[in-house]
């Protein structure tokens, strides 16, 4: 079993500090990725609505022998169910054959319009005339999004609540204080070390919300794994890459969520690695040389969610 450490929730719970992503992974390759996963000590599992593969995971989950009390599951309200966080939330239940979540949260802090839809499908991009995405925040805040999950974990339908994607001004609007509004159990954010996200990071730790990194590697197009400073620092571990960028992730005292649907990948990227503070900073300084990079830098129109 791993030595990753586990994080406390403003809720008192605990939550594995490294989970399996994923996103952009067909429903076959992410049952076996969720059930490699697990077999190799993984206890957090994090996918979404608009992944469109909670059957998969929700498969793999109930296939594996680890008691289901003891795996962390983490799913994602998509943008055009804002209106319905509960009732859409049932619907990830009903996919996953789960009876609750571990934690469910607002995929993006912005609503996009259905009056397009006509087969019932919400799990959709829906675009405007434009092709860009059809956003509604004309007729629709997020705040009001957040106030109707308010309820959820009392209904047991998830142990917490949280954002994803959510700036520090996002943030400031539903913890203004005269809205009385629980506090977000966990942001889920890019973080990698082009995108340190060092402000929102402490904002966060400041009002007890945990941090969760998603792409902590960067993309299939980023140059970390090959950055002259974490190649020298993984030769000096004698450990790959990507094991030096989630260690760097977890010493900095957030979630981290690599993806992958390799099994030898699945299980390199559970190692634990104790890297120096030298080697740590040498890590944090590697933007400065390859420059900053938002690999998730999405297009919401009107909407600017990293403002």
């Amino acid at each position: 079993m791993s030595a990753f450490p586990k994080f406390k929730l403003n809720t008192g719970s605990s939550i594995p500090s490294i989970g399996l992503g994923t996103w952009k992974a067909s429903e076959e390759d992410t049952y076996h990725a969720v059930l490699s996963a697990l077999e190799n000590g993984y206890r957090h599992i994090d996918t979404a609505a608009f992944y469109k593969n909670e059957p998969a995971v929700g498969k793999a989950i109930n296939d594996s022998p680890v008691a289901r009390e003891d795996i962390f599951v983490t799913t994602k309200l998509w943008c055009t169910q804002h209106k319905d966080p509960k009732g859409a939330l049932k619907e990830s239940l009903q996919r996953l054959g789960l009876s609750y979540v571990d934690m469910y949260l607002m995929h993006w802090p912005v609503m996009l319009k259905t009056d397009k839809i006509t087969d019932g499908n919400y799990l959709v991009m829906p675009l405007n005339a434009s092709g860009g995405r059809d956003t509604d925040v004309e007729n629709w805040h997020f705040v009001k999004t957040w106030e109707l999950m308010q309820d959820i974990p009392d209904s047991g339908l998830a142990k917490a609540i949280g954002v994803s994607n959510f700036s520090i001004n996002n943030l400031k609007e539903i913890l203004k204080p005269e809205l009385g509004l629980v506090v977000p159990a966990a942001n889920q954010i890019e973080i990698h070390p082009q995108l340190p996200q060092d402000e929102l990071i402490d904002f966060c730790k400041t009002h007890g919300i945990l941090v969760e990194a998603y792409s902590p590697l960067g993309s299939t197009s980023s140059p970390l794994l090959s950055a002259l400073a974490v190649v020298e620092v993984a030769k000096k571990y004698n450990v790959e890459p990507a094991q030096v960028l989630i260690n760097w992730g977890v010493s900095r005292g957030y979630c981290v969520l690599p993806k992958s649907v390799t099994p030898t990948r699945i299980v390199s990227n559970f190692r634990k690695v104790d890297l120096s503070a030298e080697d740590l900073q040498k890590i944090s300084d590697v933007h400065k040389t390859l420059g900053g990079k938002r690999y998730l830098d999405a297009d919401w129109g009107a909407f600017i969610p990293f403002v």
